[in-house]
């Protein structure tokens, strides 16, 4: 087995295993047994449609060489254009979001500011040598960050849930609240942060006059080869006084989102993942495409959406280029006004 073949199969688990030590038997079941999304037979969660999202050996397998084989890109090299966020004005409203890159928002609503899903990381893996790699910087590093109220995690894939990261953000900043899905309090305790809010789907926790309440996105957990489904996965809906921000974190395209909008209201602004979808016959469970990402941005009526979940790792087959240009054509064809769903550049400050 060549060395190449060896890194890609290194890569390969920990892109879908995303494994992290220490993970397994830390789990109370007491805990999930009111959830209404948990199987006491399996001990795994599902989805909303009552779907576990599996994949057997042949579709790993075929995702794995279909991976080998992808198109060169460019953009693995050289990465995309990285703004300084510190050279941009601020909102003279006090309302802003900067793209720190993935799914990486920092975003400041009237004296508020939250951080979604930090990876600060060089890679999405738990092999510091291995894995997929950033091909853009985050465009600020943990040390510049300004003071942060809370933080919400969408589930514990490498490329949401960095520890690494997490434990630096609490030992610079010990007051952060962390606001999880159902299962991962106890990771974060173990590793040492101690403000840590576990919500199921439609639970709801106050802070600082802020409501957060988690809610179902199509998609599945796993950081090991035996912990799949062991913990839930969420989207975000966070509640000012006169705001609505919504944060879809990572999922495939379903009724969730009407739902959401249902029961929660519609956002004043909506993060959206737009890549990481190809090849279509196996990710489409667990990705949306650019073109369900603008579904997903009218079934919740949104006013306003920015894309989330591109342009940092190669996870996929597709370009890393691809995904915004798929948005606006998509915008375009629908006859949306391009600035109510925009793709921002890395380290791009939006005025909300």
């Amino acid at each position: 087995m060549n060395k190449r073949l060896i890194s890609l199969t290194i890569f390969f688990i920990s892109l879908f295993f995303l494994n992290g030590c220490g993970l397994l038997n830390i789990h109370n079941e007491n805990v999930y047994l009111s959830s209404e999304n948990y199987d006491s037979v399996t001990k795994t969660f599902y989805n909303s449609n009552k779907d576990s999202n599996k994949k057997s050996s042949f579709e790993l397998i075929s995702f794995l060489l279909d991976f080998i084989k992808r198109p060169y890109d460019t953009r693995e090299s050289e990465g995309f254009t990285l703004l300084d966020p510190a050279k941009q004005k601020d909102s003279s409203n006090g309302r802003q979001v900067i793209w720190i890159g993935h799914s990486t928002l920092l975003l400041t609503i009237d004296g508020i500011t939250i951080l979604t899903d930090p990876v600060f990381s060089l890679r999405a893996s738990p092999f510091s040598s291995f894995g997929p790699k950033r091909v853009t910087p985050p465009a600020l590093q943990i040390i510049d960050l300004p003071k942060i109220d809370a933080i919400i995690i969408s589930h514990n894939h490498y490329d949401h849930l960095d520890i690494k990261s997490l434990k630096e953000l609490n030992k610079t900043q010990p007051q952060i609240r962390f606001f999880v899905p159902l299962g991962l309090k106890n990771l974060l305790i173990k590793n040492g942060l101690e403000f840590v809010h576990e919500l199921d789907w439609w639970e709801k926790a106050t802070f600082n006059g802020l409501t957060f309440t988690a809610t179902p996105v199509n998609h599945w957990s796993s950081r090991s080869l035996f912990d799949r489904n062991k913990t839930l996965w969420s989207g975000w809906m966070i509640d000012w006084p006169n705001y609505r921000f919504y944060f879809a974190g990572d999922s495939g395209y379903s009724n969730d989102f009407i739902e959401t909008r249902n029961r929660l209201g519609s956002p004043d602004l909506a993060a959206i993942p737009i890549g990481a979808y190809a090849p279509r016959n196996f990710m489409k469970q667990s990705h949306i495409n650019p073109e369900e990402a603008v579904r997903v941005f009218e079934d919740l009526s949104a006013k306003r959406a920015i894309a989330i979940h591109w342009g940092t790792y190669k996870l996929t087959t597709e370009l890393l280029s691809e995904p915004p240009i798929r948005l606006r054509a998509e915008i375009k064809r629908k006859n949306i006004k391009p600035s109510r769903f925009v793709s921002l550049k890395h380290g791009q400050k939006l005025n909300l």
